[in-house]
């Protein structure tokens, strides 16, 4: 299941924000306190993967403009449209068969707790009435040809039957309501022909299955559409909304965390501690135990495996200068460095001394896409089997990075993560080049709120590029609250 659009209303600086579209990896541009991240908050309250979705406080989330006595549980906040895949189709179909046209279903949440869906282009209940009237014409008749043939005292009693079944039977408009009586219309009068001891010819008898297989079908329906809307909700992907970065200190003490993790009380150091161990392979129960058996040997050629492994990774990514990552255990200590073996002087310092911009993005790649790969998340794949996966929400990543190190961020979105990620960001070096964009402007026109209106940018690189997003994001007009770029895939060259 992917995101196709959403749209988020009545929240903090946003009356309504409008559709909007999107891609695979979608950018929402603009300047500083523009109110880009309530975008993020709102879309994240609807699956949030932390936890079951919960009311959202009026007081703090209700545009501060309008009167909290307009606010109501039932007041929209979220609406989304999403595309399912054809294994899903499938099974929607399977749970709800009027549902074979369906591509696109839609989920939604107000401001109380409920949630709501919907399936896109669903038609409405109908049946093939004249063929409905002609079996209901057909069978009449032909139960009272079988009463005929019966003794005076078993003839009246079926003929009765017959003429009720005819007045049951007629077609209602509401085709729940009809259907209820037409079960009970159909049981009467197989109830009348048991008791009389007489039979259909086979065509009338085929027709009484028929009617009673619509009719069930019909009564059946309510059912299988709310069983469809519930399966749209347990199978929408979970929203993980990031607005502040895991940081990964340079020491950690295995003893301290294995303590800490026993007792389910691990600091944010800790659990990031945690992460970097999956990510790199290495088992801090196994190194412990070693370190206890006095096997410094085996541990050392863990270590110096994760981090050969490691490096080769970082050096994949980070594109300022190919640099050494080694892991270094003394006791129980077990320390991150990181050294630049291609500069004048080799020196080996820990994770905590680098460059902020390059702890983030090791952070991040550790936490993010080195986490979601080995606890199960598989950055890899899309869609996650069982809950749909997840969607991340990523508020100004790489805020510390250098405009080649966000290029190199990018490329780690676009070549390593296939979730849909949405980020905010007010720096243009952080709009994907060499892609054709569709750039959103959201205007702030006083009592209307933020809007959202488009704009086409060219496929243009380099600097006029960057001057190019540059306007769009300080545009000198007091009505710009934000821009949002929605990244679309390049068109595939056609071949002549």
């Amino acid at each position: 299941m992917r995101l196709a659009s959403f749209q988020i209303t009545h929240f903090r600086s946003i009356n309504d924000s409008g559709p909007i579209e999107l891609s695979r990896i979608t950018t929402i541009l603009g300047r500083n306190d523009t109110g880009k991240s309530n975008l993020l908050r709102a879309l994240h309250s609807l699956n949030p993967a932390e936890g079951p979705v919960s009311a959202l406080s009026p007081i703090k989330n209700f545009p501060r403009h309008r009167r909290l006595s307009e606010c109501t549980a039932d007041t929209p906040v979220v609406h989304t449209r999403w595309r399912l895949e054809p294994q899903e189709q499938a099974e929607l179909v399977r749970m709800l068969p009027r549902a074979s046209g369906v591509s696109h279903v839609t989920a939604g949440r107000g401001y109380g707790p409920a949630r709501w869906a919907g399936l896109e282009g669903l038609g409405d209940l109908s049946i093939d009435v004249g063929d409905a009237k002609g079996k209901i014409r057909k069978i009449v008749p032909a139960v009272k040809a079988a009463a005929e043939k019966l003794v005076d005292e078993l003839r009246a009693p079926l003929e009765q039957a017959a003429d009720a079944f005819d007045g049951a039977m007629i077609l209602n408009p509401d085709l729940l309501k009809w259907s209820e009586g037409a079960q009970l219309a159909l049981a009467a009068l197989r109830q009348a022909l048991a008791a009389a001891g007489a039979e259909l010819a086979d065509k009338p008898a085929q027709m009484v299955t028929e009617l009673e297989e619509l009719s069930l079908s019909i009564v059946s329906d309510g059912p299988a559409l709310a069983r469809a809307k519930a399966w749209i909700l347990e199978r929408l992907p979970r929203f993980v909304f990031v607005d502040e970065y895991p940081a990964l200190q340079g020491r950690q003490n295995i003893a301290d965390y294995l303590s800490s993790e026993a007792r389910d009380h691990l600091s944010s150091a800790q659990r990031s501690f945690g992460t970097l161990c999956r990510a790199a392979g290495l088992d801090p129960r196994e190194l412990h135990a070693l370190h206890e058996r006095g096997d410094q040997a085996t541990r050392n050629q863990l270590v110096n495996r994760a981090g050969a492994a490691m490096t080769a990774e970082i050096r994949r990514l980070w594109k300022d200068r190919p640099l050494k990552v080694r892991f270094n255990l003394d006791g129980d200590e077990f320390d991150t460095l990181v050294s630049d073996p291609g500069g004048a002087y080799e020196v080996e310092v820990g994770l905590d001394e680098r460059s902020r911009g390059f702890q983030w993005f090791f952070a991040f790649h550790v936490a993010f896409f080195a986490g979601l790969r080995n606890e199960g998340g598989e950055a890899g794949e899309g869609s996650a089997q069982g809950d749909g996966g997840i969607v991340l929400l990523l508020d100004e990543p790489g805020l510390h990075l250098h405009p080649r190190s966000q290029a190199d961020l990018l490329a780690h979105f676009e070549q390593d993560f296939a979730q849909q990620i949405v980020y905010t960001t007010h720096s243009p070096f952080m709009v994907p080049a060499g892609e054709k964009a569709a750039v959103r402007i959201a205007q702030l026109e006083g009592g209307a709120g933020t809007t959202l209106s488009s704009r086409e940018l060219a496929a243009i690189g380099g600097n006029a590029r960057i001057g190019a997003l540059f306007d769009l994001a300080q545009e000198p007009s007091a009505a710009v609250s934000e821009s949002a770029v929605a990244t679309v895939p390049a068109e595939p060259a056609v071949a002549a």
